[in-house]
């Protein structure tokens, strides 16, 4: 025989939707993390990814799986993000700038700086130019004076339109009135194989890609600021008498509206993966530079660099819209 239901059963039924993302807050994870990469694999960002994954999952005691969804230069895996679930169970690794240019160049962008919650940025690795072994061109005042001999001849491959290597390529020509013809790859991987089966002059490539897997490839500058440890030899852009600097930042983010439970847990154990001895070992080991700035400090350069590129939108678009 049923008993009636008492009001005080319909008040605790009734509680109990509110309890449930407390609930879940304190499971999570409860599936695997996906760390979604915009590139094809092999690239300076896609085995960034790999070994912060590892690092994480050991940091969180849950599976974390890598996802490479390459395509428009980053944008087909951002957006994918951005439209996520926001419980922390899929990130992205970005790349600045694109992460700030796209939404710049596209008419119509499928995400914006506002979509994301920030966890921290991660590495830096300046921009280079790099050439066959065997190339006639063997400085950047070499390659300068090829491309006014006849222009619009070299070719320069990039890994996407409003990428790094893309940017470098438009300042480049800005400052040395240069005309190069610009070839978008899916990333590296491609890029570097194009390179290599001589279908480009020049490569777009960071400073880690090229000098973790040189593989044939010679740099010629290097876009930093300065010099790059893991480039000592090779003159920045600015020394070779081109007032240009460039290069990526790759950086964690999620879903905008992940709870502040979940976003500071997500904080904390990336704090406490960029402070491990083994995980510096491994990124200095891949050729880039540890940049770490937590989540609030990287939204704010972030913000700044957004400015400085809507203002060279406005006078070197580097895109058609």
């Amino acid at each position: 025989m049923s008993r009636p239901i008492t009001r005080r059963a319909l008040a605790a039924w009734a509680a109990l939707p509110l309890a449930s993302p407390a609930l879940a807050q304190a499971r999570w994870p409860d599936r695997p993390i996906e760390i979604v990469v915009g590139f094809a694999a092999g690239g300076g960002t896609d085995i960034t990814a790999r070994t912060f994954a590892r690092f994480l999952q050991d940091a969180l005691g849950g599976s974390v799986v890598v996802n490479n969804r390459p395509g428009a230069s980053g944008e087909i895996a951002l957006a994918a993000v951005a439209r996520a679930r926001p419980d922390g169970h899929v990130l992205g690794i970005t790349n600045m700038p694109g992460l700030v240019t796209l939404p710049i160049e596209r008419p119509t962008p499928q995400f914006k700086l506002d979509d994301f919650a920030y966890v921290a940025n991660l590495v830096s690795d300046p921009s280079a130019f790099s050439v066959l072994e065997q190339s006639p061109i063997r400085s950047i005042q070499d390659l300068i004076e090829t491309a006014r001999r006849a222009p619009e001849t070299v070719t320069f491959g990039s890994t996407g339109i409003g990428t790094d290597d893309h940017l470098a390529l438009v300042l480049f020509q800005a400052a040395s009135r240069a005309r190069l013809v610009h070839v978008a790859f899916q990333g590296a991987g491609p890029l570097r194989t194009a390179m290599l089966g001589r279908q480009l002059d020049v490569a777009g490539l960071n400073v880690g890609e090229v000098a973790s897997t040189a593989n044939g490839l010679r740099m010629i500058a290097q876009g930093g600021a300065t010099r790059s440890p893991f480039a000592q030899g090779v003159p920045t852009l600015r020394e070779a008498g081109v007032d240009v600097t460039m290069g990526s930042e790759r950086g964690i983010v999620t879903a905008r509206g992940t709870p502040p439970e979940i976003l500071a847990r997500l904080r904390e154990a990336t704090a406490r993966i960029v402070q491990d001895a083994a995980f510096r070992q491994q990124v200095q080991a891949q050729f880039t530079e540890m940049d770490y700035l937590d989540g609030p400090a990287w939204r704010a350069r972030l913000d700044e660099a957004d400015r400085r590129f809507r203002n060279l939108w406005q006078t070197q678009p580097w895109s058609e819209r």
